[in-house]
């Protein structure tokens, strides 16, 4: 199967076509990751702020409209994706590491190199192994419906990384919204933040941290967890990646 980044839009549905919304998306994103290995200090917050209002939600919108799809249109979808929800688990949880630094602190600079490499790799396995069995499998109209249900849901999804909470329904599905409002309370807390100085500077990101004590305590509810497989739980996810092995993982692997 060809890859979609080597596809035309035309091939590939047309505008609208969630894959071609998608691949933009992640141009996007690697325009962000060559700010953020080029910035510092509060620029680099500020980068680091954009970058994850883009990659979670597009992840969330991913696995809730688009992961689905393709585990409907291909024998190996459950698989596939399992794979791909495995290093969005990896990406969130050295995410919700970075988030704990700040600037100058020691290991933050490797670790925004490790979250750099890691998501380049994902987008390289998304667009060259698991969207075009979703180009083969789907028509181009279903692929112009699954474009618009995937940017309506990436619209309203959680903008941060918030590793105990399912990848699939319907735990993902039930944490969204509280977590979404929580999120983008913190974007504003935190821009804010970077912007001012003394007290104001000081209030903000204490508001924003009481905020993340709150989306911590849903996270820890059960019923946000319903659906998790073992393989993409907290601290579960392991270091394979089908580009450097040159094999997809097999299904025997433990679930």
């Amino acid at each position: 199967m060809t890859s979609i980044a080597d596809q035309t839009v035309e091939e590939l549905g047309g505008p609208s076509s969630v894959l071609v919304r998608m691949r933009r998306e992640h141009g996007e994103q690697e325009a962000l990751l060559q700010r953020l290995e080029a910035t510092s200090g509060d620029a680099q917050d500020e980068v680091l702020t954009r970058l994850w209002r883009l990659v979670f939600t597009h992840a969330y919108a991913e696995e809730t409209v688009v992961w689905p799809a393709i585990r409907a249109v291909s024998r190996d979808g459950d698989e596939l994706t399992l794979h791909i929800e495995q290093g969005h688990q990896k990406l969130s949880e050295l995410t919700a590491e970075l988030e704990r630094t700040r600037p100058g602190d020691p290991g933050r600079g490797e670790l925004i190199t490790e979250l750099a490499a890691e998501l380049r790799l994902d987008i390289r396995e998304e667009e060259d192994i698991l969207l075009p069995r979703l180009r083969e499998g789907a028509d181009d109209r279903r692929l112009r419906r699954l474009g618009r249900a995937w940017a309506l849901v990436r619209s309203t999804a959680p903008t941060r990384p918030h590793v105990a909470v399912s990848r699939r329904p319907p735990g993902n599905l039930i944490a969204a919204a509280p977590l979404s409002v929580l999120d983008r309370s913190r974007d504003r807390l935190d821009r804010a933040a970077r912007d001012r100085s003394g007290r104001v500077r000081s209030g903000a990101e204490a508001a924003s941290w009481a905020l993340a004590r709150v989306a911590g305590a849903i996270e820890r509810s059960r019923l946000v967890q319903v659906g998790e497989r073992a393989r993409t739980r907290p601290g579960r996810w392991t270091v394979h990646r089908w580009l450097t092995r040159n094999t997809p993982p097999t299904s025997d692997q433990s679930d």
